[in-house]
Protein backbone atom coordinates (compact mmCIF):
# COMPACT_ATOMS: atom_id res chain seq x y z
CA UNK A 1 0.00 0.00 0.00
CA UNK A 2 2.71 2.44 1.01
CA UNK A 3 4.74 1.57 -2.09
CA UNK A 4 1.76 2.17 -4.41
CA UNK A 5 1.14 5.57 -2.84
CA UNK A 6 4.80 6.50 -3.08
CA UNK A 7 4.94 5.49 -6.77
CA UNK A 8 1.83 7.55 -7.51
CA UNK A 9 3.29 10.59 -5.79
CA UNK A 10 6.57 10.20 -7.68
CA UNK A 11 4.68 9.97 -10.96
CA UNK A 12 2.68 13.13 -10.16
CA UNK A 13 5.88 14.97 -9.23
CA UNK A 14 7.50 13.93 -12.51
CA UNK A 15 4.47 15.24 -14.44
CA UNK A 16 4.62 18.52 -12.49
CA UNK A 17 8.36 18.89 -13.15
CA UNK A 18 7.73 18.37 -16.88
CA UNK A 19 5.21 21.22 -17.21
CA UNK A 20 7.26 23.49 -15.00
CA UNK A 21 10.35 22.84 -17.14
CA UNK A 22 8.38 23.46 -20.35
CA UNK A 23 7.05 26.74 -18.91
CA UNK A 24 10.55 27.89 -17.97
CA UNK A 25 11.83 26.96 -21.44
CA UNK A 26 9.08 28.96 -23.18
CA UNK A 27 9.71 31.97 -20.92
CA UNK A 28 13.41 31.76 -21.66
CA UNK A 29 12.81 31.70 -25.44
CA UNK A 30 10.37 34.64 -25.53
CA UNK A 31 8.89 35.81 -22.25
CA UNK A 32 6.25 38.12 -23.71
CA UNK A 33 4.88 35.44 -26.07
CA UNK A 34 5.36 32.36 -23.87
CA UNK A 35 1.73 32.24 -22.73
CA UNK A 36 0.47 32.36 -26.31
CA UNK A 37 2.98 29.67 -27.37
CA UNK A 38 1.65 27.35 -24.67
CA UNK A 39 -1.95 28.12 -25.68
CA UNK A 40 -1.12 27.39 -29.34
CA UNK A 41 0.33 24.02 -28.37
CA UNK A 42 -2.72 23.29 -26.21
CA UNK A 43 -5.03 24.16 -29.11
CA UNK A 44 -3.04 21.94 -31.48
CA UNK A 45 -3.21 19.02 -29.04
CA UNK A 46 -6.94 19.59 -28.57
CA UNK A 47 -7.68 19.57 -32.29
CA UNK A 48 -5.51 16.46 -32.71
CA UNK A 49 -7.49 14.72 -29.97
CA UNK A 50 -4.49 14.38 -27.63
CA UNK A 51 -6.20 15.04 -24.30
CA UNK A 52 -3.12 14.33 -22.18
CA UNK A 53 -1.03 16.79 -24.16
CA UNK A 54 -3.87 19.33 -24.12
CA UNK A 55 -3.97 19.18 -20.32
CA UNK A 56 -0.19 19.39 -20.16
CA UNK A 57 -0.01 22.55 -22.27
CA UNK A 58 -2.85 24.25 -20.40
CA UNK A 59 -0.88 23.64 -17.19
CA UNK A 60 2.21 25.05 -18.91
CA UNK A 61 0.24 28.18 -19.83
CA UNK A 62 -0.92 28.55 -16.23
CA UNK A 63 2.65 28.15 -14.99
CA UNK A 64 3.87 30.77 -17.47
CA UNK A 65 1.22 33.14 -16.13
CA UNK A 66 2.38 32.40 -12.59
CA UNK A 67 6.14 32.83 -13.11
CA UNK A 68 6.31 35.58 -15.73
CA UNK A 69 5.26 39.13 -14.92
CA UNK A 70 5.83 40.21 -18.54
CA UNK A 71 3.91 37.51 -20.36
CA UNK A 72 1.12 38.91 -22.53
CA UNK A 73 -2.23 37.34 -21.66
CA UNK A 74 -5.23 38.54 -23.61
CA UNK A 75 -8.36 36.37 -23.71
CA UNK A 76 -9.35 37.64 -27.16
CA UNK A 77 -5.95 36.60 -28.49
CA UNK A 78 -6.27 33.13 -26.97
CA UNK A 79 -9.76 32.73 -28.47
CA UNK A 80 -8.37 33.78 -31.86
CA UNK A 81 -5.56 31.22 -31.57
CA UNK A 82 -8.00 28.43 -30.70
CA UNK A 83 -10.45 29.47 -33.43
CA UNK A 84 -7.69 29.51 -36.02
CA UNK A 85 -6.52 26.01 -35.05
CA UNK A 86 -10.09 24.67 -35.09
CA UNK A 87 -10.81 26.19 -38.51
CA UNK A 88 -7.53 24.84 -39.88
CA UNK A 89 -8.46 21.33 -38.79
CA UNK A 90 -12.06 21.60 -39.98
CA UNK A 91 -13.55 21.49 -36.50
CA UNK A 92 -16.67 23.36 -35.49
CA UNK A 93 -15.94 26.77 -34.00
CA UNK A 94 -18.15 27.91 -31.16
CA UNK A 95 -17.94 29.28 -27.67
CA UNK A 96 -19.64 27.31 -24.93
CA UNK A 97 -21.31 29.46 -22.32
Amino acid sequence: MYRALRLRLERRRAIRRRWQADARALVQIDESEAYYAAQRRAARARTDGLMGEFLHWTKVAAEVARISPRANMNLASVQAIVGKKLRRNGKIVGVAR
